[in-house]
């Protein structure tokens, strides 16, 4: 699951990628206000944790563009100041949460996950597919109760095949939400994945429709 991180403080920028990698996000980092606008409006990202005191174009400039471009992923926004007036005029603009500086890593991820799960319709932090269980908070998957040993790289695609359980997500989708751009990888790796899953997690799980994608078929 790839987040678009804008925070001109390399210090907290740094703590704050390392805890996101570490929870199994991919992360891409804009220091400066222009650089985060690109690239939210040009690429697609599952979440964005947005600074409001940037260098160039403030944060809020920058969501009320992304907004007006129709851009919908969901917006946790930081700032320094912490008064209510602000974070009225960030909701106002579009923004999913806020949270005031300094924060706990911890209320940061839980925040991230939520308006993750929310913008997808999902209530609770548990995923369910059928048989299939999985807990974004612990980071486990569960079959009929038997615990499944997934790899970083097979969790982050299961979760977002069932974050997006209501439709088929095509191999461009899964490239872009799970290898960095940079990321080396063969021109069959999404297939691959899939197919580790599917020994992991039983054949007819998800499911392929030529020309559209996979989808989690668990009925």
């Amino acid at each position: 699951m790839r987040i678009l991180l804008v925070e001109d403080d390399m210090l907290i920028a740094r703590d704050v990628s390392l805890h996101l990698e570490r929870a199994g996000y991919l992360v891409e980092h804009a220091r400066m206000g222009e650089d985060g606008w690109f690239l939210g409006a040009e690429e697609e990202f599952a979440a964005a944790i947005l600074d409001l005191g940037l260098p160039g174009m403030d944060g809020l400039s920058i969501l009320r563009r992304w907004r007006g471009a129709e851009r919908t992923f969901p917006v946790l926004i930081l700032t320094a100041r912490g008064s209510w007036q602000e974070r009225v005029e960030g909701i106002d603009a579009g923004a999913d949460d806020y949270l005031p500086k300094p924060f706990q890593m911890a209320e940061l991820l839980a925040r991230l996950r939520a308006i993750v799960r929310r913008s997808h319709g999902q209530a609770s932090a548990v995923l369910a597919a059928g048989a299939l269980l999985l807990d974004t908070r612990a980071r486990t998957v569960t079959v009929e109760g038997l615990p499944i040993d997934l790899t970083p790289l097979e969790y982050r695609c299961l979760h977002h095949l069932m974050l997006n359980r209501d439709r088929h997500v095509t191999q461009l989708e899964l490239t872009e939400q799970l290898w960095a751009q940079d990321f080396e990888r063969e021109s069959n790796s999404v297939e691959v994945l899939i197919g580790r899953l599917r020994r992991k997690l039983g054949r007819d799980l998800i499911a392929t429709k030529r020309g559209f994608g996979y989808r989690i078929d668990a009925e």
